[in-house]
């Protein structure tokens, strides 16, 4: 693995036999770190958005049906 940086980015070269599956994985968790960076949202925040999220899913789906 070379890593090199330019300019304002960072440029990762991979051998061709790593696992397209595992530099996928990586690539979502940097992307992740990048997405969230300034979030000043606490783990309460979250947890109040996914309940609000899933509020009457379980109606919504059995509808569907």
């Amino acid at each position: 693995m070379i890593v090199e940086r330019q300019n304002n980015e960072i440029l990762v070269r991979i051998a061709i036999g790593t696992k397209a599956s595992r530099i996928q994985d990586i690539l979502d968790y940097l992307r992740y770190e990048e997405l969230t960076s300034k979030s000043t949202a606490t783990e309460k925040d979250v947890d109040k958005l996914v309940k609000e999220a899933k509020k009457g899913r379980w109606e919504r789906t059995k509808k569907k049906k």
